[in-house]
């Protein structure tokens, strides 16, 4: 479901414990996200949660459009997947799992033909895991327009992945 204003302190607590979490696994961790951009996906109905015993279980957000990564291909119709954090409470319930089982059904609703993602390449682990997922890899990328974006992306070289719908 879609989140609201008033889980925003939850979204940034639950980044920080996912990105200390990244970091333990992979050496590379988010940086800490602006309040007005969590709060901008929020009110373009953007950032979405899975809840388990009314607790935020798990967030992630979509764009439309994501041209600084993914270059041509971003006129393809596609969904763009971005920061998928699990609670810690929850992990092992295969929360991305269900996210790729939503993302195909509101892709197909949105007239899309694509389900993308990137992520930090270098952490075979999690390649292997989208793959299993269902996403195929697509090769890693040097991102060099990185005007705009969060700071992981700066001098970072990103996984590519896409899933056809």
């Amino acid at each position: 479901m879609n989140t609201s204003l008033q889980d925003t302190d939850d979204i940034l607590d639950l980044y920080k414990m996912a990105s200390d979490f990244k970091k333990k696994v992979s050496g590379v961790q988010w940086p800490e996200f602006e309040r007005s951009m969590i709060e901008t996906e929020i009110q373009e109905n953007r950032l979405f949660k899975i809840t388990v015993d009314q607790q935020i279980a798990c967030v992630w957000s979509i764009t439309y459009d994501d041209v600084q990564v993914w270059e041509q291909q971003n006129a393809d119709p596609a969904i763009y997947i971005h920061r998928i954090a699990a609670n810690p409470n929850f992990r092992g319930q295969k929360f991305v799992e269900q996210i790729v089982e939503w993302s195909k059904q509101f892709a197909r609703e949105n007239n899309k033909l694509y389900v993308r993602m990137d992520t930090t390449a270098g952490n075979q682990r999690l390649n292997d895991y989208y793959i299993k997922c269902g996403f195929s890899y697509l090769g890693s990328k040097k991102i060099t327009d990185t005007e705009g974006r969060p700071s992981h992306y700066h001098n970072a070289s990103m996984a590519l992945f896409q899933l056809e719908v």
